[in-house]
């Protein structure tokens, strides 16, 4: 069942995360008060997907009034090939919508063959026609991958 995401679920995406192998969490961002900042200021459109009374998919999805960004996008292995990412992605559009943003985007490693795959069968469009650039505001804001 995919759902709003609140911060009461944060202990358990917490725990989602940390067991996926090469994802990246960082220590400001994905720290409990980052997450709460974070669904503050988009307060329907992140989700989880909750099978066998547990959360088993999450994905963070915010907007600026222009376009929208998913972060974090993960369905716990076990529970892969159900249609649950495709029904949370479906879910954080469709909320999307209703707040009349018309673009979503996402950054995905290119190490990350599983997730590229689904993002390819999903019909999302590899842009090749530009470059990313990021600057660091914060540099205690460090990112570590899950083993």
């Amino acid at each position: 069942m995919v759902r709003v995401m609140t911060i009461e679920d944060y202990d358990e995406v917490w725990e989602l995360w940390n067991s996926i192998h090469g994802f990246g969490l960082r220590s400001v961002d994905d720290s409990r008060e980052g997450i709460e900042r974070f669904l503050r200021r988009n307060p329907t459109t992140s989700v989880v997907d909750i099978e066998d009374g547990k959360i088993v998919g999450a994905i963070l999805c915010g907007h600026d009034g222009r376009r929208a960004c998913l972060y974090h996008v993960c369905v716990s292995e076990k529970y892969r090939m159900h249609g649950i990412g495709k029904k949370m992605v479906s879910f954080c559009c469709e909320k999307l919508k209703e707040e009349q943003i018309n673009k979503v985007c996402l950054n995905a490693f290119v190490t990350n063959i599983v997730g590229n795959k689904f993002w390819q069968k999903m019909k999302w469009n590899l842009r090749d026609d530009m470059y990313y650039y990021d600057l660091a505001l914060n540099t205690e804001n460090k990112t570590v991958f899950v083993p």
